[in-house]
């Protein structure tokens, strides 16, 4: 049995998401919630029972002939999933061994067939290492590698940090730095604009910038599983992060500081509160993420200081469905497009 569920359904969803032992919030309606207000593609959960196992996976259904590169390609015709911002990927439970697993995925890729799904990326979550389970039946690709501190106590948290990071804590503090929560939707006014200049420090993507319905999707569907933490300074706000929580897990959403104030450190400091709140919390793990693009950057090491016993597995998925609808897609792409990448690693490539 497979059902596929809407954002229409949304008790209906959580009530199945929350069912599975090891859920976390990038599965949750109120999560995906914000990604279709910022445009990527209508969330769907996708629920699967066979004799004694089950699955779920989240994603953000898209048209093909959304996508401006495709401009005039025949809107309805073919869809792609791509899992939501963050992580996700199928999620077993019950009599879970090699045979049901591909027992599931052959269902589905059946499924999607008849939904007219022709591709289908998945970021795997490094913290459940549910790619781990599915190697061999889908092809699994490793990028590198996230940075998860342990917080079942403040004390493994300060043996995990390198002596080089306390130091800098330390320093923080002496510098009069003092670290604040609250989920005061307020917030995200002050929040807005100190991410969106270090977004523009950083040159990122135009993706990366979030409108104001974004983050009060995050302050209303996400009540309750979101803090901000905030650097202060002599009365001033430096540093901010969005942080959320659910099912034993926090993670690091999204962040930003203001480059003035980036030799006091506040970051550093900001981090370490926000572990021994979750210990407080009784939260198990505190998830970082990795480094830009997944490699070993300065912001990996920045992260892995934090914990250099760490060491997540970070794996993607590229599923083709249907080849010859994909390949249909990708020539019209390229007879649309003079300056078309054919050699790009982007996938689905008649998105590059």
């Amino acid at each position: 049995m497979i059902r596929i569920i809407g954002l229409e359904q949304r008790e209906e969803w959580d009530g199945i998401v929350q069912s599975f032992e090891r859920f976390d919030v990038y599965y949750l309606s109120g999560y995906v919630h914000a990604f279709m207000l910022h445009g990527d593609g209508i969330p769907i959960l996708v629920y699967v029972e066979k004799d004694a196992t089950r699955a779920m996976s989240v994603y953000m259904k898209r048209d093909v002939a959304d996508d401006k590169k495709l401009k005039g390609f025949e809107c309805g015709k073919y869809f792609d999933l791509i899992t939501p911002y963050g992580y996700g990927g199928l999620v077993f439970e019950g009599d879970v061994n090699e045979k049901s697993v591909k027992n599931i995925c052959e269902e589905l890729a059946i499924c999607y067939q008849s939904e007219h799904i022709i591709a289908e990326f998945v970021r795997w979550h490094p913290v459940l290492q549910n790619a781990n389970l599915v190697r061999g039946i889908i092809d699994v690709i490793d990028l590198g590698s996230t940075i998860h501190m342990d917080t079942t106590s403040e004390e493994v948290i300060w043996q995990n940090i390198t002596s080089k990071n306390r130091n800098t804590i330390r320093r923080a503090e002496r510098n009069g730095i003092t670290i604040e929560h609250s989920d005061d939707p307020e917030l995200f006014h002050d929040f807005v604009e100190i991410y969106n200049q270090t977004m523009d420090r950083d040159h990122v993507e135009e993706y990366y910038y979030f409108k104001d319905a974004f983050y009060q999707s995050i302050a209303v569907e996400l009540k309750g599983k979101y803090e901000l933490f905030y650097a202060v300074h002599e009365d001033k706000i430096i540093a901010m992060s969005i942080i959320l929580f659910v099912n034993r897990q926090v993670h690091y959403h999204l962040s930003g500081s203001l480059s003035e104030y980036r030799n006091l450190n506040p970051s550093n400091l900001l981090l370490y509160k926000v572990a021994c709140w979750a210990a407080k919390q009784g939260y198990k793990t505190f998830h970082m993420g990795g480094g830009v693009g997944s490699g070993i950057d300065n912001l990996y090491k920045f992260k892995q200081s934090f914990n250099r016993n760490s060491c997540n597995q970070f794996s993607i998925s590229k599923i083709i469905h249907n080849l010859e609808a994909y390949n249909e897609v990708l020539s019209y792409r390229k007879q649309n497009d003079k300056e078309f990448n054919k050699d790009s690693f982007f996938f689905p490539l008649y998105r590059s």
